[in-house]
């Protein structure tokens, strides 16, 4: 499972910067072709917030991968519905391969949430309000539970091709 803050936002409105639109494009390339560990990763679930009055970054972040891959972004869940995000997560049929896009404030609880150790990853256990260009990579067994440990979190960096995650790409 990979999990992401939206793209850059601008200085007021909803939606994304020039720099965020940049970025949600450049994901259609990353996700589309990115290895983890010697294995493809492509995403076949998508998930976003649903949008609020106060944004539609997330939904935003993931439209161009969307419509690249031709799946749906699923949409159901608020910002702060971590319990329904993980009740789906964990009792409904989905793909093998999640991608995640939320809220920066609430990452850290979503790791939680889904097994990992923010503190493990994060300052101080907080999403930076500057990064934007970082993924969180929750690995599960064959059963569907967190492997304890297995978090990580990868810079990832469009001027080079995606490689392999753990590898040169790592922080």
């Amino acid at each position: 499972m990979l999990i992401i803050r939206h793209a850059e936002k601008p200085d007021s409105g909803t939606g994304l910067s020039p720099a965020g639109e940049a970025r949600a494009q450049a994901y259609v390339g990353y996700f589309q072709h990115l290895m983890l560990n010697g294995v493809e990763f492509r995403p076949d679930t998508l998930i976003a917030t649903a949008d609020s009055p106060n944004s539609a970054r997330e939904r935003l972040t993931l439209t161009p991968l969307s419509q690249a891959l031709g799946i749906p972004i699923d949409l159901r869940f608020s910002n702060k519905d971590l319990a329904g995000l993980v009740h789906v997560l964990t009792s409904e049929a989905h793909g093998k391969s999640v991608l995640i896009a939320w809220h920066h404030g609430t990452l850290p609880q979503i790791i939680e949430a889904l097994g990992g150790d923010p503190h493990a990853l994060l300052p101080d256990g907080y999403w930076p309000d500057n990064v934007f260009d970082t993924v969180v990579v929750l690995r599960y067994d064959h059963d569907g539970k967190f492997i304890p440990g297995s978090e990580q979190l990868v810079h990832e960096d469009f001027a080079h091709p995606p490689g392999l995650i753990g590898g040169a790409n790592s922080q």
